[in-house]
């Protein structure tokens, strides 16, 4: 999956979950970012209140429902700077995608 399919993807599932209270960035490191914010996704590399460092594979695998976002974080493959409340928010906007 490319990250426009993910940024589409995540566009779709933050729309309709009515938009973002605060920002969040997804960073996948070397393959690139997801930033979402209100009810806008890009791949703007921009501040957000809340990172989550995952590989792009553990992102696919957590928002197809492959893998469990506590396990993940248990287990150090997703990291959160920032705002702990907003990745907890985040598993309902998961299940949609």
């Amino acid at each position: 999956m490319t990250n426009e399919e993910i940024i589409e993807k995540m566009q779709t599932a933050v729309t309709a979950a009515g938009g973002l209270d605060k920002s969040v960035k997804f960073d996948f490191g070397d393959d690139g970012v997801v930033h979402a914010s209100g009810t806008e996704v890009s791949g703007e590399d921009a501040d957000a209140d809340c990172t989550i460092s995952v590989s792009k594979d553990d992102f696919i695998a957590l928002a197809g429902g492959n893998l469990d976002p506590m396990m993940a974080f248990m287990s150090g493959k997703l990291k959160v700077a920032g705002d702990m409340s907003v990745a907890m928010g985040l598993q309902k906007l998961f299940s949609s995608m």
